[in-house]
């Protein structure tokens, strides 16, 4: 049985469009993701997976511990629901009213940490979280910089770029009553989130690798240097780094005691163009054929499920099962219909299953309520998203 046999299989009896997640992929990926961070332990990205019995599985594995949450109310929840006693916010928060949740909960404040990276988000921490310490993670900008910093490659994320600036940043947390300093953070976009083959483009690729070899040296070197300066200040319960594209890269750095991954666990397509490692497809959605336009065309119904980032055409799903057909480029993945056209679609028929693969992991699970696993060719559960469990937080 071929593989969309048996996801054909699997899902017979539901209607289209759905989710699922191959658990045999996802227990697979989980493992590889573990070989490539030689124990060190992996926390959970969970803006990647957004689905709270899937964390809860990878979280029971070896090699994992802990959780990165993107907003400080999906943390709170994670708290509540005591899916870690552990999990790092990764981004600053503004929310007034979390902070004051997070102020009056004993087991969250004790669970929760908040990233910070300027004065304003230790002002905004203490007045709404007045009486209760927090534990706060410095945000260091992990940007690889050229000519004298007139050229930034990365993520524009903390102004706190080298050892002086962390340092003096830290000074400043620890002179404050109501938030305690236990962590640092770098996340290095630029070689964690891009990936170094680009198919059909050998020149980029060529350029990819030099600026990830030198941006990967020039980060050790630093990251060392800021984690050195900040631990003569005061103790660290942890240093965070890297992301799916560079786990093995950045647990290799002495100065690292845990990477994030996330993304790693359903490998969307965004991660297949990696010299370093090669995933499984795990999360995919299948939309019905509808309509047959005419000879090689058939159309889905809906599809248009873009993911974040630049306007391209790499943030369009890809079209997976069966192999061979192609958008439409006058169409594209359309919010209510998606034409796909190539020889293969004379062979499929209304009510046929077209499977697809995300962009981007947890961005997928925003579409859907529900996400189906498989284990070989059967559903074995259906578990709520986030969007199941009514939890939307960005």
């Amino acid at each position: 049985m071929n593989l969309r046999e048996r996801y054909d299989t699997a899902t017979a009896a539901l209607d289209a469009p759905f989710a699922v997640v191959d658990m045999a992929a996802f227990r697979a990926n989980a493992a590889d993701l573990v070989r490539r961070a030689a124990g060190k332990p992996i926390r959970v990205a969970s803006k990647s997976v957004r689905c709270r019995a899937l964390l809860e599985e990878v979280l029971a594995l070896d090699g994992f511990s802990g959780v990165m949450a993107f907003t400080l109310p999906e943390a709170l929840w994670l708290a509540e629901q005591r899916v870690s006693d552990d999990i790092l916010v990764a981004y600053p928060t503004t929310d007034r009213a979390a902070l004051a949740a997070l102020a009056r909960d004993e087991h969250a404040a004790r669970a929760i940490t908040l990233m910070v990276d300027c004065d304003d988000h230790l002002d905004l921490i203490e007045s709404c979280a007045a009486g209760r310490t927090v534990r706060v993670c410095i945000d260091i900008d992990a940007s690889y910089r050229l000519l004298r910093g007139r050229v930034r490659v990365g993520a524009r994320r903390s102004p706190l770029h080298s050892p002086a600036q962390v340092r003096a940043f830290a000074e400043r947390v620890l002179e404050r009553s109501g938030v305690s300093l236990v962590g640092l953070m770098a996340y290095e976009g630029q070689i964690a989130g891009v990936g170094d083959v680009p198919p059909g483009r050998p020149v980029r690729a060529r350029a990819i690798q030099v600026m990830q070899r030198r941006s990967r040296l020039e980060l050790a070197r630093r990251r060392a240097a800021i984690v050195a300066a900040v631990r003569e200040l005061t103790d660290l319960e942890f240093v965070n780094g890297g992301g799916t594209g560079s786990v093995e890269k950045t647990a290799a750095e002495r100065a690292v005691t845990e990477v994030a991954a996330g993304s790693g666990l359903y490998q969307p397509h965004l991660f297949d163009h990696y010299s370093n490692f090669r995933g499984r497809p795990a999360a995919l959605f299948a939309l019905p054929v509808v309509r047959r336009p005419g000879p090689g065309v058939v159309t889905c119904l809906g599809g248009g499920y873009l993911a974040s980032g630049p306007a391209d055409p790499l943030r369009l799903p890809q079209p997976y099962l069966p192999t061979g057909l192609s958008y439409d480029p006058e169409e594209g993945a359309g919010e209510v219909q998606t034409p796909l056209i190539g020889a293969v679609a004379d062979k499929l028929r209304i009510g046929d299953r077209v499977w697809f693969r995300h962009t981007k992991a947890g961005e997928l699970c925003e579409r859907f309520a529900e996400l189906h696993l498989i284990d070989g060719d059967r559903v074995v559960r259906t578990v709520p998203t986030y969007r199941g469990e009514g939890r939307t937080f960005l």
